[in-house]
């Protein structure tokens, strides 16, 4: 027990380490996370035995990040955006499927192995991509389109392994290809982990009428997490889809569900800074070298997919433009689901499992480490983080005016303003005083008669 605490304590301290480090070379927190504990994880100073024993953490915290990002889908929310982010879901989920399946199979990957490849790149990793959000403060048509998107990430890539999986099982094994267990499958799958969600939120909405005191009210948030992660385990079931859906109809139900996400973002900070310095240290920097051909193929085609998906997806849902441009660079993180599915393939199909955990694992490396910048850049450009929508606005300006906009206005609207002003004349153009500005009367007479 003390040497679990004691290694608990230094991944915090080495986590506040690369967070500061991060924070003066301007990089996003979460990236200082994950490069501390690579490191942490290369000196060896927690083996990786001990490491494997911190599951429960991996586990509390994506579930709180599943249940943050289900109390986005309020129902005034949704009427308001539409059919927008179901649409661009579909079409960035299947669009990384379709562009790695054919391109895998292009430069000579087995039809089973680029079929699994393809079904789990359609995951994203939600956590690093909240994380950016919520320590810059973002907001904006893309961070409002962003939550949702990624929150049926993971079930859309549910669906489509589950149909990869089934086929590349038939295409092994040289039976016939079968639709019930294709479509069966995920569906159950799906659908119960949705409705065990609702079963609990509604429960945790009810409960919460009784608790008045902010103890009370995280005492519950966690008895909701905790439940909802260890029923889908029990069941078979998806833990992100059965939290996330927690949070969605908690949030609609309840009237004090504001302040209780509010007491949980003020306590989760330190279950976060765990959990990737965590994941940074479980990388296998050493998977680089197996990886090949295969490995960049599936990194460059994903991130590809991702983007051009996005954006004929919210061509079609109409979305603004700064939407369109910006939104797929926000999906490159990948990590727990991705993982996750790769040991599912190494179970399903033994012969092919270890080149699949070893292409995930790599491009798990490279998309967290560069992920966070990526969707920093891109909220910075898309003029959402508050602190840089200034030079983002400086760098728009005209080329032709060395003023910026702002500028040019203000200075048109004062000189409208001052010519509306009559002028006094000054004493040396005339006569009179200030305090009487009117000329003598006889001089009025006589340039009335020149």
């Amino acid at each position: 027990m003390t040497d679990t605490l004691l290694c608990l304590s230094i991944l915090i301290v080495v986590g506040f380490i690369g967070s500061a480090l991060a924070h003066r070379i301007r990089f996003p927190a979460v990236t200082g996370y994950l490069v501390a504990g690579l490191i942490l994880g290369l000196t060896g100073l927690i083996s990786k035995e001990t490491l494997s024993h911190f599951d429960i953490l991996a586990d509390l915290a994506l579930g709180f990040i599943a249940f943050s990002i289900g109390s986005e889908f309020k129902l005034d929310f949704l009427k308001k955006v539409g059919a927008a982010p179901l649409i661009i879901t579909l079409f960035e989920a299947f669009g990384a499927v379709l562009v790695l399946d054919i391109l895998l199979i292009a430069v000579g990957v087995p039809l089973p192995v680029a079929l699994l490849l393809g079904a789990i790149g359609a995951a994203t990793a939600p956590a690093a991509t909240l994380m950016v959000v919520r320590q810059y403060k973002a907001d904006g048509p893309v961070t409002r389109m962003l939550l949702p998107v990624v929150a049926m990430d993971d079930a859309a890539a549910l669906v489509a392994f589950s149909i990869s999986a089934a086929i590349a099982q038939m295409i092994a094994s040289d039976h016939g290809i079968s639709l019930a267990p294709m479509l069966l499958h995920p569906l159950l799958e799906v659908g119960g982990s949705l409705a065990l969600g609702c079963v609990i939120g509604a429960l945790a909405a009810l409960f919460l009428r009784r608790f008045k005191s902010d103890g009370d009210r995280l005492g519950l948030a966690f008895a909701v997490v905790m439940g909802g992660v260890g029923l889908s385990v029990i069941f078979g079931l998806s833990a992100l889809l059965v939290c996330m859906m927690s949070g969605a109809i908690f949030a609609n139900l309840s009237r004090q569900s504001v302040k209780l996400f509010k007491v949980t973002d003020a306590v989760t900070p330190p279950l976060f800074l765990m959990f990737f310095v965590l994941s940074g240290a479980e990388l296998e920097v050493g998977v680089l070298k197996s990886i090949g051909l295969i490995g960049v193929v599936y990194i460059v085609a994903r991130v590809f997919g991702k983007v051009i998906g996005s954006y004929v997806g919210a061509r079609i849902a109409r979305a603004e433009p700064v939407v369109r441009n910006y939104l797929g660079l926000m999906l490159v993180p990948q990590a727990g689901v991705a993982i996750g599915l790769s040991l599912v393939a190494l179970r399903i199909l033994p012969e092919y499992g270890s080149t699949i955990r070893a292409v995930i694992l790599c491009a798990t490396l490279i998309y967290e480490l560069t992920g966070p910048l990526i969707t920093k850049a891109a909220l910075v450009r898309a003029g959402e983080i508050p602190k840089e929508r200034g030079c983002v606005e400086r760098r728009r300006k005209k080329p032709d005016d060395p003023r910026s906009p702002d500028e040019v206005s203000t200075v048109t609207e004062t000189a409208d303003t001052q010519s509306e002003v009559p002028t006094l004349p000054s004493p040396t153009e005339s006569s009179g005083s200030v305090e009487d500005p009117q000329p003598p009367k006889g001089n009025k007479e006589e340039s009335k008669r020149q």
